[in-house]
């Protein structure tokens, strides 16, 4: 998400100045140049893009370090902390080094936004996430931006060993690579948001949410954030996510996030439907007829297999 952010303001800067020519320093191998490219060509087509990775004589990492040095510029690696790194409020992703060998444990010692499971602390920290239409807003009662929300639960969670993932992927590009990600804040209020929505969306509702999620993803994985598909979509999914409004009371522990609580004045949620000790609306008897019914197909496939 960071890419089409920076890419445009690229945009904007080089039509400030008059500039002709744009460039950026990602490596021909990823998806950053993907991301890139396709921002400069949905926001200015007529601009060219000049890339050193794939134009000069850098073949890799080392290479790029020995020009900055050459050139007294300064970089936060060095040939033996050579991890590629890209950090913004949302996570910190971590490459290269012994990452490329995925049967390779990582040190602990590269992890900087979050501690081990192991040495978090020994009590569970509660939280109460405060959702208004979707949009997380609050913390235990205590309203802030979006940006100072993050931060903050990017340092709560941090402090319990919260949203680690190492994982291999499917690079844009046709290769897979193996990437470690720190996002304690962002896996926090996906976990709040996601069962608010439990409560709030129905069944059909939650199954196309997913689905077009899915696509979502994939859009904006591959660089497309300026696509009318992605403009359409979001437009969609403001629109089922309104009645979305609650609390979500979540316990943090050593590297886990747990519900044990959801809140919303838009609930779906009856108990005196759902309760077994009750049954004032929901007839139970009427579930014979709904089985029936709803298992038709399975019977009349049985009964050809019988010759009945």
């Amino acid at each position: 998400m960071a890419r089409p952010v920076i890419a445009k303001a690229m945009v904007d800067v080089a039509k400030e100045v008059g500039a002709d020519a744009v460039s950026h320093g990602c490596t021909g191998k990823g998806n950053d140049q993907v991301r890139f490219e396709l921002t400069f060509f949905a926001l200015n087509p007529e601009l060219s893009v000049v890339v050193p990775w794939r134009e000069w004589e850098i073949t890799g990492r080392e290479d790029a370090i020995e020009y900055a040095i050459k050139h007294n510029v300064p970089v936060p690696v060095t040939k033996k902390s050579i991890y590629s790194r890209d950090r913004n409020l949302w996570h910190l992703s971590h490459e290269g080094d012994i990452l490329e060998d995925p049967a390779i444990e990582p040190n602990e010692d590269m992890y900087m936004m979050s501690v081990s499971p192991e040495n978090a602390p020994d009590q569970p920290e509660y939280l109460k996430i405060g959702i208004v239409s979707g949009l997380p807003v609050s913390i235990n009662g205590k309203e802030l931006s979006p940006a100072s929300l993050l931060s903050e639960l990017n340092e709560i969670g941090g402090r319990h060993g919260i949203g680690r993932v190492d994982m291999v992927e499917n690079r844009l590009v046709g290769m897979k690579s193996r990437g470690v990600y720190e996002t304690p804040g962002g896996t926090i209020i996906f976990t709040a948001a996601r069962e608010l929505e439990s409560l709030t969306l129905d069944r059909e509702t939650i199954q196309i949410k997913d689905s077009l999620a899915l696509k979502y993803a994939e859009l904006v994985y591959a660089g497309r954030w300026f696509d009318p598909l992605r403009e359409s979509m979001d437009a969609f999914m403001k629109e089922i996510t309104k009645t979305t409004t609650g609390t979500v009371t979540l316990k943090l522990y050593k590297g886990c996030v747990s519900v044990t609580g959801r809140e919303s004045p838009n609930s779906l949620y009856r108990q005196d439907i759902s309760s077994f000790e009750s049954g004032d609306i929901y007839n139970q008897a009427d579930a014979a007829g709904f089985i029936r019914l709803y298992g038709l197909p399975m019977r009349v496939r049985a009964m050809l297999d019988k010759g009945l």
